[in-house]
């Protein structure tokens, strides 16, 4: 039989028929003045309601202090679409059925009677369905969290036993700044709201190349079989980005590069990529593997910090030949500040797969790219035949799974240079989502939204996911406790982190793999 691109069509297994119906409801976005909303909700609705992936009836409400009307939200909101819809120009005809269904409550987060004028506004829509069929979408500060979420169950929005209908809170990282913290959070919002209610969202987990990654490890039994400590050197997962803090030093003051980017992105990544095989596709097996995961991920003792996990702050420099002002020279940044911007560690997971294989993970800014990559390295070949002649020019076999930009996977191993005699080159075989699937891929916002809106958790935090990330970082938060930042922790703009983040590697024979430019 020949092979044929309709046979690939045959091939193609569909799993949508597991989805769950997209019911009609109501969604209240909390902070509707705010950046996210205009930037990343409010299109990812729009095109989900212009591909027909909305529910038949459906409402948006608006939920800010900022007195306004109705109808110039939907003005604003209408030219936020123009800059940052992923499709133009937009499609005026959509655009007009979508906003009828717009409308804006003015309140403040605190206030009780706002939230009865809510709760009034939700009670003369049209059906039960809209009036209880709740979607609480919390793009405010995290002190916040707790607080409207009182509010809400006060003015009976939010009921833990629903009758038939549901309510559900999706709320935005950061979920706590420590461990203590993120429990007396979580604490309080399933006061008002089962765990099951509750919707974390780390819009990492939306990309499609991220989601692939369980795809691309369970479904291919080929790499699975070398998935393991037999067949692996070691892991780097790198998450770059070439842009200082910018407008977000304030933030970023508290936050830090631990707590914003390894705490969640580079942790479900790890977890992803690393944890066993769930008994089946539905949320909570998942993310039962995800949590086992990171329990089986060794802590640090204060005194292990300083050899395990590198620290780093930008000075001035140029990136992509741009001038970058030191963190500590930019907006609403303490001068003395100790702060890290970029973070490499070593980590072990404790479990039967992956013993002994060290995990180096790392994230900074102003690093010369933004890029975001997992790279499998692996066991070299024995020091016979090849390697006995060529040594360490001899490069090792490794899978890269590209997660951003130029998101595709490749296999690194070495070939014969064409001629006479074996001069032999490290070649690669690539896979483009672009070249193979079109250069469409949704918007992460579009994917979290609707799951919530269908009420698939898979892909959004369970609360004690939060937990074991938050008892890792607060292991090595410990180790710095009270240290300011030594000269070596300084970086230029422009390069990959200090160079202790190399020593890492190299006291053990390895080097990291810079991502490449696209």
């Amino acid at each position: 039989m020949h092979h044929t691109e309709d046979m690939d069509e045959l091939m193609t297994c569909r799993l949508d028929h597991v989805r769950k119906a997209v019911e009609p409801c109501t969604l209240v976005i909390f902070g509707a003045s705010g950046d996210l909303t205009a930037r990343k909700l409010v299109p990812a609705l729009y095109h989900l309601s212009k591909d027909g992936q909305m529910p038949s009836d459906f409402r948006i409400i608006g939920f800010a202090r900022r007195e306004k009307s109705a109808a110039s939200w939907r003005a604003e909101l209408r030219e936020a679409l123009a800059a940052f819809s992923r499709s133009q120009p937009v499609d005026e005809p959509v655009w007009e059925a979508f906003a009828q269904r717009v409308d804006y409550c003015q309140g403040d987060l605190g206030d009780a009677a706002a939230y009865a004028k809510l709760a009034e506004h939700i009670q003369s829509f049209p059906t039960p369905e809209l009036q209880q069929n709740l979607l609480f979408y919390l793009a405010t500060s995290p002190s916040q969290f707790s607080v409207v979420a009182g509010h809400l169950h006060e003015a009976k929005l939010l009921h833990r036993d629903n009758h038939g209908f549901w309510q559900r809170l999706v709320i935005e990282k950061p979920f706590g700044r420590d461990l203590d913290s993120a429990r007396k959070l979580n604490h309080e919002l399933t006061r008002f709201a089962h765990e099951q209610q509750v919707f974390r969202i780390d819009h990492y987990l939306g990309k499609e190349t991220v989601q692939n990654i369980l795809t691309f490890r369970f479904a291919n039994s080929i790499f699975e079989r070398l998935w393991n400590r037999d067949a692996v050197d070691h892991i780097q997962i790198t998450v770059s980005e070439k842009l200082g803090v910018g407008s977000r030093g304030g933030y970023y003051e508290e936050a830090g590069a631990l707590r914003d980017m390894l705490q969640n992105h580079l942790m479900q990544v790890l977890a992803l990529v690393t944890m066993e095989p769930p008994v089946s596709l539905d949320a909570e097996p998942v993310r039962d593997e995800k949590v086992k995961l990171l329990s089986s991920l060794r802590r640090l003792r204060p005194d292990q910090v300083a050899a395990n996990v590198v620290r780093g702050q930008y000075r001035e420099g140029f990136v992509a030949g741009e001038a970058q002002a030191a963190y500590r020279s930019e907006s609403k940044v303490n001068p003395q500040s100790n702060v890290e911007t970029f973070v490499a560690a070593k980590l072990f997971i404790d479990n039967w797969r992956w013993a002994g294989v060290p995990i180096y993970l790392r994230t900074g800014k102003a690093l010369p790219l933004s890029a975001s990559e997992v790279r499998v390295q692996f066991k070299p070949t024995p020091n016979v035949l090849f390697a006995a002649q060529c040594g360490p020019l001899l490069d090792a076999n490794a899978l890269t799974l590209r997660l951003q930009p130029d998101e595709g996977i490749s296999l690194r191993f070495t070939g014969k240079v064409p001629g006479v005699g074996y001069g032999l080159r490290p070649v690669r075989m690539h896979f483009s989502y672009d070249s193979e699937f079109g250069a469409y891929t949704p918007e992460a916002y579009e994917r979290l939204l609707l799951d919530a809106i269908i009420g698939d958790a898979t892909l959004f935090i369970r609360r004690d996911e939060v937990e074991q990330a938050w008892e890792i970082v607060d292991s090595i938060r410990a180790g710095w406790d009270g240290l300011p930042l030594d000269k070596r922790e300084f970086y230029p703009a422009g390069n990959w982190g200090p160079h202790l983040a190399d020593e890492l590697l190299t006291q053990s024979g390895r080097a990291w793999r810079e991502p490449r430019n696209p």
